[in-house]
């Protein structure tokens, strides 16, 4: 008889050459019937790849994404999404992608990065940020205590103890795949994890208080390394109703960029979707 190694599980299944069908792994933390929009912003940048994959051999491929910035248009609802991406800018130093995702016919994510070519610059790197202690370094925090749904579930989050209410440091990781039988770089399964700062970092009981994020800007000075992704967070509530969520990202070996995050702030009794 023989024994076949256990499949890995995923945030998300293959249904067609630009479709993606969500697993539970993928649920909101606001709604059961969303999308947390974490997985779904690695899967972008997985399918961006894709496309860069295709492009004929005579254009340049040493290039790296320094930015990309995601606008969330309305409530991602956990079912199939298409994602199509184009060249908007091409170019042999400085390159523009966009990409769109739609489910049951209406746009719900457009998302756009930057692509920068490739050089030595290490004699003049250089950040002032300070590097974040090591993962093991942290204490084990049940996430899920505070946010439900599948992608919290998922994951394996590593706190400091917070010094005062919108401030906190944490590791991420998780053993998901993102996209079941398919590699995905370390670079999207990196940024499958960033959008979780907006839970890191709690200013109010999320059990009084709704914060969801209507877009994520992230920018890179250095390409992540993972398994673990390092967020140093602050959160901020403004007195009519917005916030910020201001993240210095890092890997293993240090900074190596930063993550925005806009939020709508409103008592739990409003409704949860983002209309």
């Amino acid at each position: 008889m023989t024994t076949g190694v256990a499949a890995r599980e995923s945030y998300f299944e293959r249904t067609g050459e630009h479709l993606y069908k969500p697993t539970a792994h993928a649920g909101g933390a606001w709604s059961a019937d969303e999308q947390h929009f974490s997985p779904l912003a690695g899967l972008i940048v997985h399918a961006m790849e894709r496309h860069l994959a295709t492009r004929p051999a005579t254009q340049p491929g040493n290039s790296a994404l320094a930015r990309i910035s995601y606008d969330i248009l309305g409530r991602i609802a956990l079912d199939e999404c298409e994602i199509s991406v184009a060249t908007v800018r091409p170019g042999r130093t400085i390159e523009l992608l966009e990409a769109t995702v739609v489910i049951g016919g209406r746009p719900v994510v457009r998302a756009r990065a930057w692509l920068l070519a490739s050089l030595d610059t290490s004699s003049v790197a250089d950040s002032p940020d300070e590097r974040l202690p090591a993962p093991e370094e942290f204490s084990p925090w049940a996430m899920g205590e505070q946010f439900q749904g599948g992608y919290v579930s998922s994951i394996d989050v590593r706190r400091s103890l917070p010094s005062r209410r919108g401030r906190a440091a944490a590791w991420v990781s998780s053993l998901v795949d993102l996209v079941a039988g398919e590699p995905s770089s370390a670079l999207a399964s990196y940024i499958a994890l960033v959008d979780t700062a907006n839970g890191i970092a709690v200013q109010q009981d999320p059990t009084a208080w709704m914060f969801p994020n209507v877009d994520l800007t992230i920018h890179l000075h250095r390409q992540p390394q993972g398994p673990w992704t390092g967020l140093d967070t602050t959160a901020t509530f403004g007195p009519s109703g917005q916030g910020l969520t201001s993240s210095v990202l890092h890997d293993v070996n240090g900074p190596v960029g930063h993550a925005e995050q806009i939020l709508t702030v409103r008592p739990q009794t409003s409704p949860p979707s983002l209309a």
